[in-house]
């Protein structure tokens, strides 16, 4: 994170009364109360996008649980998990119970979940229903937006948005087993940095009518001139700072560094791509250190074909060295090196 972005934040004075923004004592004496946050974001490998894990007919309970336990059995305590706006708009008391279910099976495993309300990554047009196959070697071939270009651009299109936000939110808003609220995944991205900020700030106006007792958080993830704005929108507005770091252990040393000036609880919520040399072994010695939460990308190979790196070319073969995960569908990790060493890192039996 470039350094001008921490001064604007540190020179802006906050009226507390008039913003619902946690102060940083209370973000700090929550953090107090955690463990050191270590977990990954998680799909199961039986969905290919946010729809398919959730929707009604291929909610997929076994799968969950059983990968679940393969967390738990690496000593993870938190999963970063995406929602999408239409599993509400089509069956809203189905979703609410499906996520009661999976808050359940987590807890089961020990393990606390960071719900993802909105992303501008991936696919523009997502349509309820059957979710399409994937392509052989893509990258996140069927990662759905939510909302979607379209009505992001579109405020007379925004009252289910702030329904569905304001519902979701406040069903759950003292649910202990939810650890936090991440409003919207790397907003401006897909070429929407023109266009998403109106609706950014809309987001955490809804989130402050309901103010759950859970932190809210907005993670940055691109520190190019063109994101200022944004950066400096979702620090000051971020009850615990969360951000993004695939690049090498000397950038992510910086970026800690520099977030540190803010005096507020630090999680990074997207980190490892080997290819990248963004590494368990290099990176997690970092985050402890710093007692900086640690939420990698992925768990296990499967329908997101996120073994594969962005970018990845139709009908490309296995990877020798994988971008992302850590098991195969049956169990099998990808290198039991670096599963031995996760474990070591959470000290898992």
């Amino acid at each position: 994170m470039k350094q001008f972005l921490v001064i604007a934040f540190l020179s802006v004075s906050f009226s507390l009364s008039a913003q619902k923004i946690w102060t940083a004592k209370q973000a700090n004496d929550w953090y107090a109360k955690q463990p050191w946050l270590v977990g990954c974001n998680f799909i199961p490998s039986s969905a290919i996008n946010e729809l398919e894990m959730w929707q009604a007919d291929t909610f997929d309970p076994a799968t969950i649980d059983r990968e679940l336990g393969w967390a738990e059995g690496l000593g993870f305590n938190v999963i970063r998990v995406y929602l999408h706006n239409l599993l509400w708009e089509t069956d809203k008391d189905g979703l609410k119970k499906r996520i009661n279910d999976f808050l359940v099976m987590a807890d089961k495993h020990k393990i606390k979940v960071l719900f993802v309300l909105f992303d501008d990554c991936w696919l523009p047009d997502p349509k309820p229903g059957k979710q399409p196959d994937p392509k052989p070697g893509v990258h996140n071939s069927g990662w759905l937006r939510a909302p979607g270009p379209e009505i992001v651009a579109d405020p007379t299109k925004w009252s289910p948005l702030r329904d569905y936000t304001k519902d979701i939110l406040s069903t759950f808003k003292n649910d202990k087993r939810i650890l936090m609220w991440d409003l919207y995944n790397e907003p401006g991205n897909s070429e929407m940095t023109d266009i998403s900020f109106p609706f950014m700030e809309k987001i955490i106006q809804w989130a402050w009518e309901v103010r759950p007792s859970q932190p809210l958080t907005f993670a940055t993830w691109n520190s190019e001139d063109k994101f200022k704005r944004y950066n400096e929108f979702q620090l000051k507005n971020s009850d615990v700072i969360t951000f993004h770091n695939y690049s090498d252990v000397k950038k992510l040393e910086e970026e800690i560094t520099m977030l540190q000036k803010l005096g507020r609880p630090i999680i990074c919520s997207e980190y490892m791509a080997r290819t990248n040399n963004s590494r368990f072994e290099t990176h997690l010695p970092v985050f402890k250190k710093n007692k900086v939460g640690a939420i990698n990308w992925g768990l296990v190979s499967g329908k997101t074909n996120t073994i594969f790196p962005w970018g990845s070319k139709e009908g490309s073969p296995e990877p020798t060295v994988w971008f992302h995960d850590i098991f195969r569908s049956n169990g099998k990790a990808f290198n039991p090196d670096e599963v031995k060493f996760i474990k070591q890192m959470t000290s898992a039996k």
